[in-house]
C-alpha cells in the first residue's frame, strides 16, 4: 500500500469504536501472519475513502483487521489476527 496513505494505529479508534465498546487502540493482537504482538495502537492503518479502514502489522502488512462500512451496515473481518486481548478495567 501507498505509505503517503498510511496511518498511525491510533487512526483506527474512531472507526473501530464504532463497533467495540472498548478503547481499541489499546487492545493487544498478535498478527496470524508474523506473530508479532503488540497494541492496534502500533498497527500501521489505512483509510478507504467511502468504504472503510484497513489495519496492517507493523512487521509483516498482514491485514489484521478490515472494517467495511455501506448502507447502515459494518462488516469486521478479524481473520488476520490470532487473538484480540483486552485488559479488564473493573479490576
Amino acid at each position: 500500500m501507498d505509505d503517503k496513505l498510511r496511518l498511525d494505529g491510533n487512526a483506527a479508534a474512531g472507526p473501530l469504536g464504532e463497533v467495540f465498546s472498548f478503547e481499541v487502540t489499546t487492545a493487544h493482537y498478535a498478527c496470524e501472519g508474523c506473530g508479532r504482538a503488540d497494541q492496534i495502537g502500533a498497527a500501521m492503518v489505512y483509510e478507504v475513502r467511502g468504504l472503510g479502514t484497513i489495519v496492517r502489522c507493523p512487521g509483516c502488512a498482514n491485514v489484521l483487521i478490515r472494517l467495511a462500512h455501506n448502507g447502515g451496515r459494518r462488516w469486521i473481518d478479524l481473520r488476520g489476527i490470532r487473538y484480540l486481548q483486552v485488559e479488564d478495567v473493573a479490576g
